[in-house]
């Protein structure tokens, strides 16, 4: 056979084959996605693998969205807007409904009245729904003021919304019947036995031990419940921190007389010049105990007494049933208004009173209803046995 004059040649087909196969092994990257969600708490780890010791492959911010790839268990993989995938705990995740509803909890908590400022001695978590375990998406630090706007109580082992995916669990493959083979016979079946003569007795003897008929009587333990404050926050954010780790910001010569009760609302009635000192008259709301489908259960004005320098009660009233907002003007003749509920006739009224200067006057009483739909909202969820 003649040899070819170009040696080279006989190993073209080898090189050819040689520079396209990378070409055909690089495969376009999959963009399928089983949906999308957004990151729930202020910063989320994104990891290698499901382990949580593995390694860190990006760091995300809250409310960044994510495109869920991949589903085990409880554990998804996502990839971010940069082409990043790791896995997180679906808990981690926030569906887009939801993330829609914290913006316009958002939007709302910006119109609702302050009713008066509060700080924390520890850090302490903000989260995006009244349960301890939902995302929280910040943190209040030491001396950090907030605005409190709103109150709402929720049971304490109570479980955030549902996910953003269905996790159920795989079905078992079926399993095959077997045909068993049954002979056919003619014999009749044989006749039940008959009860015994005495069974309308035996049947009245038995009965329910006696431990389990008191135990039946005794009545269901309560249920923990936390008060949650709706918080506004300096970056015109909000959402639901534990009430009984905010201090509210009145000040400590006034916050002595709290008598064990935690203030819940505070207000400033105008103030008084004692020499080269400059107080306010307060007005302030107190809660004893906690769980309490309202706000306060009693109120008390205070007027700095220049002669004996020092804070005295101008006003006080108890066993009250009141509810957010308060509001209170100051001027000439300070004026405040609370919303509080007639034991008679058990309907909400909201009363106005003056502060004519050591005196408190009941001005009017008109009936209230909610005309904010967040109002509305949290009020309904306060009605006991809603």
């Amino acid at each position: 056979m003649e040899a070819s004059p170009f040696p080279s040649m006989r190993f073209g087909g080898v090189w050819l084959l040689f520079f396209l196969l990378p070409v055909a092994c690089d495969k376009p990257k999959q963009t399928h996605t089983l949906g999308e969600g957004y990151v729930g708490p202020m910063k989320l780890d994104l990891r290698a693998e499901v382990h949580p010791s593995s390694k860190v492959v990006a760091t995300l911010q809250h409310g960044e969205r994510v495109e869920v790839v991949q589903v085990r268990r409880r554990f998804l993989r996502v990839r971010t807007a940069s082409g990043i995938e790791g896995w997180t705990d679906v808990r981690q995740l926030m569906r887009a409904e939801q993330m829609e509803e914290l913006r316009n909890l958002f939007a709302m908590a910006k119109k609702l009245k302050s009713q008066g400022e509060a700080t924390v001695y520890e850090p302490l978590n903000v989260h995006t729904e009244p349960v301890r375990r939902s995302p929280s998406f910040y943190q209040i630090q030491p001396g950090e003021p907030v605005e409190v706007v709103g109150h709402q109580i929720a049971p304490r082992n109570a479980e955030p919304r549902a996910s953003p995916f269905r996790l159920d669990p795989p079905k078992p493959p079926a399993r095959k019947k077997k045909q068993e083979s049954r002979e056919k016979t003619d014999l009749p079946r044989p006749p039940a036995p008959k009860p015994p003569e005495d069974w309308v007795e035996l049947s009245r003897r038995q009965g329910p031990p006696e431990d389990e008929e008191k135990q039946d009587k005794q009545p269901p333990r309560p249920v923990p419940m936390d008060d949650w404050s709706l918080v506004r926050l300096r970056n015109g954010k909000a959402g639901w921190a534990l009430s009984i780790n905010l201090r509210m910001n009145i000040p400590d010569e006034v916050a002595q007389y709290n008598e064990g009760a935690r203030i819940t609302s505070y207000f400033s009635l105008g103030t008084v010049r004692d020499g080269e000192e400059v107080k306010h008259n307060w007005l302030w709301t107190t809660m004893y105990g906690a769980g309490k489908p309202y706000e306060f259960d009693s109120f008390r004005v205070f007027v700095w007494v220049v002669k004996r320098h020092r804070y005295e009660t101008a006003y006080i009233e108890r066993n009250v049933e009141g509810y957010y907002p308060g509001e209170a003007q100051p001027g000439k003749t300070p004026i405040f208004s609370l919303i509080l509920r007639d034991p008679d006739d058990g309907k909400l009224y909201r009363k106005t009173y003056a502060f004519e200067v050591y005196r408190v006057v009941l001005r009017r009483t008109e009936p209230w209803e909610p005309d904010n739909r967040l109002v509305s909202a949290l009020f309904s969820l306060q009605k006991p046995g809603s």
